[in-house]
């Protein structure tokens, strides 16, 4: 992350859970960016937003 120019930096699960979602400022709807390990979406009751303006 360093050599990205990040200045701090936190490590959340990477596991077969894990479901990467985002919405662009353009776009109305979040869409999901990756493939679950076991190729099928997984029902897990929690999540961070991350927001910027």
């Amino acid at each position: 992350m360093a050599s990205l120019g990040a200045a701090d930096a936190v490590n959340l699960d990477g596991g077969g859970s894990t479901t990467m979602a985002v919405r662009t400022p353009d776009t109305p709807h979040a869409t999901v960016r990756n493939a679950p390990s076991d190729g099928e979406q997984r029902q897990v009751p929690n999540g961070i937003g991350v927001f910027s303006r």
